[in-house]
């Protein structure tokens, strides 16, 4: 490193021009990634890093280096430095032997961070190796050698003024001086170290001196013993040559003390044999202490082959993959393994290297060396044990628990095979099944095979978790199809989902399937005697509850939980219901199978997908808390790995399912209070806070939660609030007024529209609005029966009416109302997952004029300012499909009052 050359130091209080890339240790792992940096030249940069050191400031890394350069600063004060020319020809000083401040920079060098391994080499046949400690810091004590001497005071030292100039004078014709060479004509030799395979040494390895003929251009090479054990006349170039290439070897023995044995020995052998240390010291920090006295060291093709070393789950020998995962008594075995390139070796190759007793092996026609941490890893390579669906979830997510620390892990034998199978699932096609009397979109066909590749294998199901209106129903329906058409998958089909949803589902499966027989088990005259092999049964959450054991009975090749959300909770009577039902495979369906957070998805997958995701408290740990609590992307990222396979997750703006679906506009449509209702509003507010400021625990959490529903029916219509029996509704509220001139507008085109709210007593109010209007319309609420829900949506596709008021909750999900080209969300669920379903009511497949959603917000008041959270709820959704909570009764008082206060305006 010359005066012209820079030294690369981190930057606190400007940013740098430009970025790198840097490995960190992280969570057990090393990390890579890009920082900033500033680039300084050495001659600016040590007193920097000198002062880092003097005041124990800045990082260690830099505060390591400062002390590197004191030690430097006083070998050249000891005049520990000479001239020489470097390999490419320039002036250099470079640092001598460092006498006593050698016990200075091996305490230095027991001290250094990893962070100061500051730069990384490539090596012949391997990958990015880190610079070996002593060799960085000897390069540094060298260019700090070089930048200090460089004075017009210099020439008296070396009387060249080459070595004087601040800038790197080229002198080829120059050849590695020294103070006391001075003056001498250059070497007309230079030494290397050719490295040789002998197995009559005790490591394998022996170390040949080779003379290179400088004068000649370097072209002539021989072995040195041969030149040394001459007896040549003196004064001839022979004897010149001799003479000189000891005087090498001399230099070469004080950057690396075992070639002295080659002087000490009368014979002058030109050959050195070779310890393990020596061979460890040639792969680090001798090549460097060599490089600079002008002595290459060659290693022969056969030893650039470098063994790595990586964690395996594997099958023990000769056992075959289990049919079912759940309740499998099969053990897999963890292994550390290691590799020649992109292969593992063999039992018998891993033997051979736990029996080697030299760092170098012969496998596979290479010879390979081996150090001593590889071969302890090689000896004691069995690490544990695991169920098989333990190693399914290993092999999924890549990562393994191993004691204290998170391994990387690699699949092997079947269960390589298992997870290539199911990461590549989505990406393969089936033809429909010859009975379904439709057509299968082509993303439908790719999630028929997904599903049925997924419930046919060990594992036994997953969640098909597409968009509302993107097909899940007839997909299933083709599912069972085509499970009939193979003894092994045949059998009925238990279907439980919402009670609104039986007739939905009788009508599609009559529909798509008119061959397969279908049975309602719901009401009082259920019963499954006599049940057809093929026959999909219905059946609902409160049903199952009530009737576990009947259900349980017939051996059912699939069981589907449709609105699979429903049973989010697993210590639900529903959930342990579900659970005890047998059968064959597993499927979850549901447009959002995190509605609060990421316990949803667990509860789900738990159920489908044979305990994959293991017990609660340690999937909480592992992935819910840093996920989202600390929003730990990293964590996030290890989950989507697993989950990914069995879980299908399509939207409608994927490319290639966008296109058949019409436009879709979002409207956030402000409105503001009128005035009673902005006194009433503040009003509330001012009474609640005082009420919540002398509240605590439980009673402050109801305080907090009445508050905010009070003021979001303030905000819908002062009546709503006031529990008003006959009230009088226009011109009371900025929400209605917005809606009847939205209404006059659609109704005027002849368009149709749904209007959805939280509160039934907001339907009434508006139903006894739009009455009074003169404006036909139909209302459907959790009341609503099941018969009269299936009577009154099919009206509304036929143009019967043309407003369709409907609670949230009751009708947010499992109904088509593709007549509608407008949604009306009068007032906001504060999860927009269900706010999204509602508008997958009108936006779905069959739809085919562009759909409108106005989503009605009081302007200045919570409901702008909960919408605002909600945009972050779905950033941390989209992370692994799932949102976390709002917390908003955890807020503290000052908090609470900045989210329910009014906005001037």
């Amino acid at each position: 490193m010359g005066p012209a050359d820079q030294l690369t130091v981190p930057q606190t209080a400007r940013l740098g021009e430009d970025t790198t890339t840097i490995v960190r240790w992280s969570g057990g792992k090393a990390k890579a990634g890009k920082v900033p940096f500033y680039t300084l030249s050495l001659e600016d940069a040590w007193p920097l890093l000198v002062h880092c050191r003097t005041h124990q400031r800045g990082h260690e890394a830099c505060q390591f280096w400062g002390g590197a350069a004191l030690v430097a600063l006083q070998l050249v004060a000891d005049g520990r430095l000479e001239p020489t020319v470097t390999a490419r020809g320039y002036d250099a000083w470079r640092t001598t032997d460092p006498g006593p401040r050698q016990e200075q920079l091996d305490a230095l060098l027991a001290a250094m961070p990893p962070e100061a391994h500051a730069r990384a080499y490539t090596s012949l046949g391997a990958g990015p190796l880190m610079s070996a400690p002593g060799h960085l810091l000897s390069e540094l004590c060298d260019a700090m050698a070089d930048v200090l001497p460089r004075s017009p005071g210099a020439a008296l030292v070396t009387g060249q003024a080459a070595f004087a100039d601040r800038a790197p004078q080229h002198v080829p014709h120059m050849r590695l001086l020294s103070p006391r060479m001075a003056g001498q004509p250059a070497l007309s030799v230079r030494l290397s170290l050719r490295l040789e395979l002998d197995a009559a040494t005790a490591t394998g390895v022996r170390a040949v001196a080779q003379v290179h003929d400088t004068a000649g251009g370097g072209s002539r090479v021989a072995d040195a013993e041969s030149l040394w054990r001459a007896a040549p006349a003196s004064n001839t170039p022979d004897a010149t040559r001799q003479r000189e290439s000891l005087d090498a070897l001399r230099r070469a023995a004080r950057a690396w003390p075992p070639l002295a044995r080659l002087l000490e020995d009368p014979s002058r052998p030109g050959a050195l044999d070779l310890d393990e240390s020596e061979i460890d010291d040639l792969h680090g920090d001798a090549v460097g202490r060599l490089a600079r006295v002008d002595c290459a060291v060659h290693w022969p093709r056969d030893l650039v082959r470098e063994l790595a070393g990586r964690t395996v789950i594997a099958p023990r020998p000769h056992t075959a993959a289990p049919t079912r995962l759940l309740g499998a008594d099969q053990l897999l075995d963890f292994q550390w393994r290691a590799a020649l390139g992109d292969d593992d070796l063999t039992d018998a190759e891993m033997n051979v290297l736990a029996e080697a007793h030299r760092p170098f092996v012969r496998l596979r026609d290479h010879w390979v060396r081996v150090d001593a941490a590889l071969l302890r890893r090689v000896r004691d390579r069995h690490l544990g044990q695991a169920t098989a669906a333990e190693a399914v979830v290993c092999a999924l997510s890549g990562s393994a628990r191993l004691g204290d620390s998170s391994v990387e892990v690699h699949p092997a034998g079947w269960l390589a095979d298992l997870r290539t199978a199911l990461t590549s699932a989505g990406h393969t096609e089936l033809a429909d099944p010859a009975a379904l009397k439709a057509e299968l979109r082509h993303y439908q066909r790719r999630g028929l095979a997904w599903l049925h590749h997924l419930t046919t294998g060990p594992i036994g199901g997953g969640i098909l978790a597409d968009d509302m209106g993107l097909g899940k129903t007839i997909t299933l329906i083709a599912l069972h199809l085509l499970n009939q058409e193979d003894a092994a998958t045949s059998g009925p089909m238990l279907v439980i989902c919402p009670a609104t949803m039986l007739g939905t589902w009788q009508r599609e499966i009559t529909r798509f399937a008119p061959t397969v027989p279908v049975r309602r088990f719901h009401g009082p005259a259920r019963t499954l005697d006599a049940l057809p092999t093929d026959a999909v049964v219905l059946t609902t959450y409160a049903t199952l509850r009530r009737s576990t054991g009947p259900l349980n009975s017939p051996p059912w090749s699939l069981v589907a939980a449709d609105e699979a959300q429903a049973v989010k909770n697993a210590l639900s009577g529903a959930a342990g219901a579900l659970r005890k039902v047998r059968s064959r495979s597993r499927v979850a369906l549901t447009g959002t199978p995190m509605e609060n957070s990421l316990a949803d998805l667990w509860a789900l997958l738990d159920w489908a997908a044979s305990g994959l995701l293991g017990p609660w408290p340690a999937f909480r740990t592992q992935f819910a808390r840093p996920i989202e609590a600390g929003r730990d992307t990293a964590a996030a990222a290890r989950l989507a790995a697993l989950i990914s396979p069995l879980v299908l997750r399509r939207t409608k703006t994927d490319p290639g399912i966008a296109p058949e679906l019409p436009p879709k506009t979002d409207t956030d449509q402000f409105v503001p209070l009128s005035r009673e209702q902005a006194s009433l509003y503040e009003a509330v507010t001012r009474e609640a806070l005082e009420q919540i400021r002398a509240a605590d625990g439980i009673s402050r959490r109801g305080l907090v939660l009445k508050l905010l529903t009070s003021l979001r029916q303030i905000c819908n219509h002062p009546a709503q609030y006031l529990k008003e029996a006959d009230p009088t509704v226009a011109g009371r509220s900025g929400k209605i007024d917005l809606l009847d001139a939205l209404l006059d507008q659609i109704l005027a085109e002849g368009q149709a529209g749904l209007i959805f709210s939280q509160y039934t007593q907001m339907l009434d109010l508006l139903a006894a609005h739009l009455h009074r209007r003169g404006i036909t319309h139909q209302v459907l609420t959790g009341q609503t029966s099941a018969a009269r829900r299936d009577q009154l949506v099919e009206r509304f596709q036929d143009g019967a009416f043309p407003v369709f008021l409907l609670s949230l909750r009751a009708a947010g999900s499992g109904l088509t109302l593709t007549r509608a080209e407008h949604v009306f969300q009068i007032d906001q669920w504060w999860n927009p997952a269900v706010m999204d379903q509602a508008a997958d009511r009108a936006y779905r497949i069959g739809q085919t004029r562009p759909v409108q959603v106005h989503r009605f917000v009081a302007d200045g008041t919570v409901e702008e300012k909960v919408l605002q959270l909600l945009a972050a709820k779905r950033e941390t959704a989209d992370m692994v499909l799932g949102a976390e909570q709002l917390g908003l009764t955890e807020l503290g008082d000052d908090q609470l009052a900045d989210l329910v206060a009014l906005r001037s305006s």
